[in-house]
């Protein structure tokens, strides 16, 4: 755990989540992406921080500037949530933190053909996406129901409300998270436990090389936690950024044989962009 006695830039009057949920909060993906801007965004409302991701120079670099502009503690867990042994890990880490807050942002995407990919990397997505996020909300949900307040953010996708050729097992594990989250959402509520599906269009991140896509006009991170810090009580579902509500609109009046080929579309344009611009700086 690093540590910093500066006072930094700590509000001098606690946010409203921070009254709800308590002291802690743990992120995993925090070492870019999405996780990192819910760290940052989580300081600026006072809380304490659990990061996790693979990367432990890049999550002990990030406490360091955390702690330093907000003199708040951040402990660094360094794991992989494709393992088994990593995720009790992680359990192990926050056992004696007062955790009130579980912002399970780690995950990755493959696109492209399906049968082409490798089946030992759509096997680990996964582990990432699914069963890491079922161990830890089930972990935690116990510690909040018992505590009687907390507060749970499963990551969705625009892609989970119906199949999509050319993402196929991804948008299948985000249409399992969000099922899970509206479950979760109901059965919790009434012991004091907040659970949130946040549903983004294509994000501004790591995650778009990673899968082998170009994004195009694309949301930016701080926009999906702060939007997502802010609908964490109040709604089932979030749609964060302009694009991903308007994802949302347009493909609701259709049946879902319609949404699933309208989505498949805008999945195989991404997919091929990133292939024709990975050929062309093969040949540069």
């Amino acid at each position: 755990m690093a540590s910093n006695n500066s006072p930094g830039q700590v509000t001098s009057q606690p946010s409203n989540s921070l009254i709800r949920y308590g002291a802690w909060a743990l992120v995993t993906g925090a070492s870019d992406g999405i996780g990192k801007a819910f760290a940052e965004e989580l300081c600026k409302r006072g809380f304490n921080l659990a990061l996790v991701a693979r990367r432990e120079s890049v999550l002990t670099t990030l406490a360091l500037e955390l702690e330093k502009s907000y003199g708040l503690l951040v402990c660094v867990i360094p794991a992989d949530l494709g393992s088994q042994d990593d995720i009790v890990k992680v359990l192990e880490a926050t056992q004696e933190l007062d955790i009130g807050l579980l912002v399970s942002a780690a995950g990755f995407g493959t696109s492209g053909s399906f049968v082409s990919n490798s089946l030992e990397v759509e096997s680990h997505m996964l582990q990432v996406n699914c069963a890491s996020s079922l161990a830890l909300s089930w972990h935690f949900a116990q510690r909040f129901a018992a505590r009687g307040k907390g507060g749970i953010i499963l990551f969705s996708s625009v892609v989970a409300f119906q199949g999509s050729a050319h993402s196929a097992n991804y948008a299948a594990t985000k249409a399992y998270i969000q099922t899970l989250a509206e479950g979760l959402h109901l059965e919790l509520s009434p012991l004091g436990v907040d659970v949130l599906a946040s549903a983004p269009g294509p994000v501004n991140t790591g995650f778009a090389a990673r899968a082998g896509m170009q994004m195009g006009k694309a949301l930016t991170p701080d926009v999906i936690a702060s939007q997502s810090l802010n609908a964490l009580g109040k709604q089932i579902t979030v749609r964060p950024g302009w694009l991903s509500k308007l994802l949302g609109w347009s493909l609701a009046t259709m049946p879902r044989w319609g949404r699933l080929r309208v989505m498949s579309q805008i999945m195989k344009g991404m997919s091929h962009s990133q292939s024709k611009l990975g050929q062309e700086r093969s040949k540069a």
